[in-house]
């Protein structure tokens, strides 16, 4: 009997984790069925992988000019909450940054649909919200993220009290940059990340630490862990994802090179394991000495902020999301100075009124208002 092939929805195709994704459904053709795809505004890779892949449904920006080509070749447009819950989709996998992907994730649960998550923005501006949604509903958020994917895979099996998680982080493209020299770097030379190949908004995140403090807000809602009960600490190398101590003093880590294809097929796959001859492999005498360090908050101002912010829960959390994805756009854009990025979020969410129990549209209005307040700062 030939198996029933997984249909899958994917927001952010053309980004990094949705081009590693298909990577995984080029991979195993026999396994998966795109039947949506949706970008923001790479319309020829779109175009590509609409012929590759042939999803009845896509979503995108664009002038309907620009769409001919995708129309042309039989996929239909829809709004990305009609995709995401969509009778056709198995699985809804969230690419994409910033608030885009929470209204869909939501009708996808709602839906019946499991969601391979790799936004996190989702779960850090409406954790307690999508989680919630989650258990009424019976489906479960399968982490793709490196960190919150590894400390996934330690707890299945375990019960699910535990000491303490270890979130490791590589401390981004400038851990060794002297702090007195942090106000004169570049968006070049913060978009060098040593280990992880990611997008640019990522990948500042990773310099300022902001990731790390969005994983331990993830993992707080996904692990249903206390917040003073996860940690991070600095991991250069990248091939320990997380760490899991148990009860009875027992650590686990997931390791692996770094490789985000890695956790995604693991996501994807879910609960099989399989054979990936695509995949690298970890060498540890190559691999050599890992080591690990505590992390400094002189250099990373943005943790801390984050994560007192986010522990008052309302809508700040969004607010946070909202401040930190426009703080991130100006530095990018030259408006700001690295070292201006946590500032710019503390100004943004100085003006921010909190709504408690909020809704879905409470938190996303929260993190518009956030990013707008923080783009008229920067201008």
């Amino acid at each position: 009997m030939t198996p029933t092939k997984k249909r899958l929805a994917i927001l952010g195709s053309t980004g990094s984790i949705g081009t590693q994704t298909l990577d995984i459904v080029r991979a195993f053709p026999d396994e998966f069925r795109v039947v949506g795809l949706a970008a923001r505004r790479s319309l020829a890779l779109l175009e590509e992988q609409v012929r590759e892949f042939s999803p009845s449904l896509f979503s995108c920006e664009g002038t309907s000019h620009e769409k001919e080509s995708i129309l042309s070749q039989g996929c239909r447009e829809c709004a990305l909450d009609d995709m995401a819950s969509h009778p056709d989709v198995d699985m809804l996998v969230t690419a994409t940054t910033g608030d885009v992907a929470l209204a869909p994730t939501c009708a996808a649960i709602e839906a019946g649909k499991d969601v391979a998550l790799a936004n996190k923005e989702t779960v850090v501006m409406a954790g307690e919200i999508v989680t919630g949604l989650a258990a009424r509903h019976g489906t479960a958020i399968l982490p793709l993220d490196s960190e919150p994917n590894a400390i996934w895979q330690c707890m299945r099996g375990e019960a699910p009290e535990v000491n303490r998680l270890i979130i490791t982080g590589s401390g981004g493209a400038l851990r060794d940059t002297p702090i007195d020299r942090l106000a004169d770097v570049t968006p070049a030379d913060a978009l060098k990340h040593p280990t992880w190949r990611m997008g640019a908004k990522i990948t500042v995140d990773s310099a300022t630490l902001m990731n790390k403090a969005f994983e331990v807000i993830e993992a707080r809602w996904l692990f249903g862990v206390p917040w003073d009960d996860i940690e991070i600490v600095i991991h250069p190398q990248s091939v320990v994802h997380s760490l899991v101590e148990f009860l009875d003093g027992s650590v686990k880590a997931q390791m692996g090179q770094p490789d985000m294809r890695l956790p995604i097929q693991c996501a994807l796959f879910h609960p099989r394991r399989v054979r990936n001859g695509n995949l690298p492999k970890l060498d540890l005498p190559r691999t050599g000495t890992l080591t690990f360090a505590e992390w400094d908050p002189e250099r990373y101002p943005c943790f801390n902020l984050a994560i007192e912010v986010a522990r008052r829960g309302g809508t700040w959390p969004a607010a946070l999301c909202g401040a930190d994805e426009a703080a991130v756009e100006m530095f990018l854009a030259g408006n700001i100075g690295f070292t201006e990025i946590a500032d710019l979020i503390q100004e943004s969410l100085a003006g921010h009124s909190d709504v408690p129990d909020p809704s879905i549209p409470d938190t996303i209005a929260a993190a518009k208002s956030a990013m707008a307040r923080a783009r008229a700062a920067a201008l």
